[in-house]
């Protein structure tokens, strides 16, 4: 290991360690005050009942813990003259990191209403959980912050994502015990294998271990020391141990061993960026043991209170009725001398503030916890790089997935010195086609390395990891701090981060509201693999659901793309890398899949939306007004399997008219009034006809699309072909059977619902029913599709 000898840190002097105390104090009274108090914030008169919230809510137990991290945060940043960040894990601890963002001045500076004196105080009180103000999480509305913790366990891959590339910063973690028992945050500690010491910043997690949840012990509180340790070594990182209830040794000892573990830090980082560092560093964490509820009421109504698991949210709940609760409210309020802590017009003394560092090093302060104050527009390369030549449609063949891995390459390479683009992916960039990255550059890792090894580097901006929940995390983390990224993986098991992705749109539908949020990059992920050839690996790795959940989601957030060929993915992949404050969902096959659109043609397709392919419908001079039926379609094999139909179909039924309708946005099947990219009634109408036919071949769970369009004129003519959980090891073209969705059998769903035609087509009807049952015996018998399937191409 790399020498990590350090200098014995300086111990506080009397009046280092008053001035700490203060400040704590006096976080540890504005957070009570938010929880209960809606008037006399300064306690200028005895506190009565209607000076109290008539609902309490919040969480008392972990706001001290919290406190002391953010004080202490204060005197390392001041005295080094630190860029730092602080990701704090227990979301629901709103009322410490609030009552810092105003001791500090960043609240004041962003609510100039929220002044910083009694009149401010008595604001942020009263809007703490209250109708109209703000919530008891660490939510975006809180300068500084960049993690709500509305679900616990995404806090420390948070972390690393902001300190990736950020080679200046210092990313501090608060890991509450209770998170630190998810199955995410137990991933999040193997992110030490791939943070660089020369080109990242660095994380110091901070568990903190006060013993309790909402009703029960901690797991991690309740080891012996020595089993802690050898978990936390077994991570990779060297514990530093602060332990203790008295205020004054906690904070001597909490100031130690912070200089301790940054000394450490330091070292590492210049050992590796002098090149005198070939090993992974054994990075510090500190583990802190602080009383749940520390310095709250001991008891209540004769039962312990304070260092267990009933100080958890409000330890006095009936302040308003019980005069006993209200007086040991206000004893608990005076316990910390709040006279001594602000002066007569409530702003916060001389003392209390000396600890607090100036400008953008304040912790709610730092532009990286405001991303897009650090933005810059990716350099996109032209198109027509990579673009594919068209000279025939349905007849040339690319993989899609590859061609925009040339695409994500040049990225790569055009931000080498800026470092400011990642792909991440769960152990898939090779399988999901995306090579081309690996020329510009490789995989991070710093673990050991072996002579097999291949496409690995210390310095690999590629992120893999067979976590789904550390790659979102990670990209999460990177894009609000400023950066830009993608995820790729498998269609299938995007499921996995359902809940995270849920946390993201919503950070983004609050930021967005937020003036001073400035737009950060999008979340873009690629779900490749897809449900339609994933027939090698079987049922366990088909389901195209993810798109479902995310456009149940906040609609000026979430966007759904589906490209049917090579030159829509690259048009798609170009709009969605320069969006802003987006999830963008775009579903692409990686297998060779027929060109369909020229480069100006995808782009001005997917600039619609949706729209008619002319040259593969029937309609037009000569067919009467409009077309008889429309087939739509969305998604790669749907669409395939829709141009073989309309081939049949014009094969077969020469006299009718066929429109063939692709949509690439999902969200434009919505009402205009329901999402930003929806039609307008005249649109829909004008695409799909309000009283024709519509046999629509969707990608996924045909549901969906009911419920996209139900309210449309047209809706009882709409009937929907799509993936109904009927999959196996199979081959390609008997996945769509299985579900319907061949081909033959949309030419059937034509003859059933066009008016008169079931009668004149019945032949032709019983002749797609009969190459169903043909495939049936050949795939039996030859392990492979039928020629006329494995072998066609468009003719139209």
């Amino acid at each position: 290991m790399p020498d990590v000898r350090t200098p014995a840190p300086t111990a506080l002097t009397d009046t280092e360690a008053a001035a700490l105390d203060a400040h704590w104090r006096a976080a540890n009274y504005l957070a009570v005050g938010q929880i209960y108090l809606m008037a006399n914030p300064l306690l200028t008169e005895p506190l009565r009942p209607e000076h109290i919230k008539p609902r309490l809510l919040g969480h008392w137990g972990t706001s001290p813990g919290l406190n002391l991290v953010h004080t202490h945060l204060n005197r390392v940043i001041r005295a080094r003259d630190l860029d730092a960040l602080c990701v704090w894990g227990p979301g629901h601890g709103g009322p410490a990191v609030l009552a810092n963002s105003w001791l500090e001045g960043t609240y004041s500076e962003t609510y100039p209403d929220v002044s910083r004196d009694a009149d401010g105080m008595e604001l942020l009180f009263r809007q703490f959980s209250f109708p109209g103000g703000v919530p008891s999480h660490i939510a975006p509305e809180v300068p500084g912050s960049v993690h709500e913790g509305g679900e616990l366990g995404y806090s420390l891959a948070h972390a690393y994502g902001a300190a990736l590339d950020n080679p200046r910063l210092l990313v501090a973690c608060v890991i509450g015990d209770g998170e630190a028992e998810t199955g995410p945050l137990a991933t999040s500690w193997h992110s030490n294998k791939f943070l660089d010491p020369v080109r990242d910043g660095a994380v110091l997690p901070i568990l903190h271990l006060n013993g309790y949840k909402i009703s029960n012990p901690t797991v991690l509180a309740r080891l012996p020391e020595d089993e802690l340790d050898d978990l936390l070594r077994g991570y990779g990182h060297e514990p530093l141990h602060v332990s203790g209830d008295d205020p004054l040794a906690v904070h001597h000892a909490m100031a130690a061993t912070l200089d301790t573990a940054l000394d450490r830090i330091d070292t590492f980082q210049r050992q590796a960026r002098e090149g005198r560092s070939p090993e992974r560093p054994r990075w510090p964490v500190i583990v802190l043991r602080t009383p749940k509820g520390w310095t709250g009421p001991s008891e209540v109504d004769g039962v312990p209170v304070e260092n267990t698991w009933r100080s958890h949210q409000v330890p006095l709940a009936g302040v308003r009725d019980d005069p006993d609760h209200l007086r040991q409210l206000e004893g608990w309020l005076r316990s910390y001398r709040p006279e001594e802590l602000f002066d007569p017009t409530g702003r916060p003394t001389a003392q209390v503030l000396s600890v607090v560092p100036e400008g953008v090093h304040r912790l709610g302060a730092s532009p990286h916890a405001n991303g897009g104050l650090l933005l810059r527009d990716l350099p996109l390369p032209p198109l027509e790089d990579h673009g594919v030549t068209v000279d025939k449609r349905g007849t040339g063949v690319h993989e899609p997935t590859r061609v925009l891995g040339g695409l994500l390459a040049a990225v790569m390479r055009d931000t080498a010195r800026r470092r400011d683009f990642r792909v991440m992916g769960p152990d898939e960039t090779s399988s999901n086609r995306l090579d081309a990255l690996y020329e510009v550059t490789a995989k991070a890792w710093q673990g050991e390395f072996l002579d097999t090894d291949q496409d690995l580097a210390r310095d690999g901006r590629v992120m893999e990891v067979l976590s789904e929940h550390l790659c979102q995390g990670w990209l999460e983390g990177y894009l609000l701090t400023g950066r830009h990224g993608v995820f790729s993986s498998y269609e299938a098991f995007a499921h996995i981060v359902d809940s995270m992705v849920n946390q993201h749109i919503k950070w983004l539908r609050t930021a967005r509201r937020l003036a001073w949020r400035r737009p950060i990059a999008s979340l873009n992920y690629l779900l490749t693999s897809h449900v339609w050839r994933q027939d090698h690996n079987g049922f366990s790795h088909q389901d195209p659901g993810f798109v479902d959940h995310v456009l149940n989601k906040s609609p000026e957030v979430v966007r759904v793309y589906l490209p049917p060929d090579t030159n829509t993915l690259l048009a798609t992949a170009d709009h969605v890398l320069r969006s802003r404050d987006l999830v963008n969902v775009v579903v692409a096959g990686k297998q060779p899949t027929f060109d369909w659109l020229t480069l100006d043609e995808a782009r001005a397709h997917c600039a619609r939306g949706a729209g008619v392919w002319e040259w593969a419908g029937t309609e037009g001079a000569g067919r009467g007004d409009g077309p008889d039926v429309v087939l739509a379609c969305a998604g790669d094999v749907p669409t395939l399997e829709v141009l073989a139909a309309a081939d049949l179909l014009r094969r077969h039924l020469p006299d009718l008219a066929v429109r063939v309708v692709n949509v690439v946005d999902m969200a434009r099947l919505l009402p205009q009034g329901e999402h930003p990219h929806g039609m307008t009634d005249f649109e829909y109408d004008a695409l799909f006809t309000p009283d024709k036919p519509v046999v629509f071949a969707y990608h996924g769970y045909p549901w969906l699309v009911h419920r996209l369009a139900y309210r449309r004129t047209g809706h009882a003519h709409l009937h929907v072909r799509g993936y109904k959980e009927e999959g196996t090891t199979t081959t390609p073209f008997d996945m769509v059977v299985r579900n319907d969705l061949d081909r033959y059998r949309l030419v059937m769903d034509v003859v059933d619902r066009v008016p008169g035609l079931g009668v004149r087509a019945v032949a032709l009807r019983q002749a797609m029913a009969d190459a169903r049952t043909r495939h049936h015996r050949w795939i039996r018998e030859h392990g492979t599709d039928l020629p006329e399937v494995a072998d066609w191409t468009w003719t139209g």
